[in-house]
């Protein structure tokens, strides 16, 4: 078991910055590649980013690249997703999750993934 803990969303006017931390107790963090979602009410869950095990791969849905950047610190357990140059549409639910490593690619899919924060709640005003 992988218990994930969330922590950094809040209030922010668009143009601003937040840094989402999460981190990971229970077992080997880097077991684990590490992946960041959004959901807004209605719609799926979808990925913003995400890490390898490692550190040295990442991936961003495009909306988000370019402002965002997700990295990892192994030594602490921590995977965070700094968000930079904030916009309303970014508002959401935002989730950390852990797939087991069981190749060389992570996924980008929620499907993947086998362990979930509780979430984080960001939200950019106009």
């Amino acid at each position: 078991q992988v218990q994930l803990l969330e922590s950094g969303g809040g209030l922010v006017q668009a143009g601003g910055s937040l840094r989402l931390s999460c981190t990971a107790s229970g077992r080997t963090f880097t077991r684990y590649h590490m992946g960041w979602f959004r959901q807004t009410p209605g719609k799926e869950r979808e990925i913003v980013a995400a890490i390898s095990w490692g550190g040295g791969r990442t991936y961003y849905r495009d909306s988000v690249k370019g402002r965002f950047t997700i990295s990892r610190d192994n030594a602490k357990n921590t995977v965070y997703l700094q968000m930079n140059s904030l916009k309303p549409e970014d508002t959401a639910i935002y989730y950390c999750a852990a797939e087991q490593v069981a190749g060389y690619n992570y996924h980008t899919a929620p499907s993947f993934y086998d362990y979930w924060g509780q979430g984080t709640q960001v939200t950019v005003s106009s």
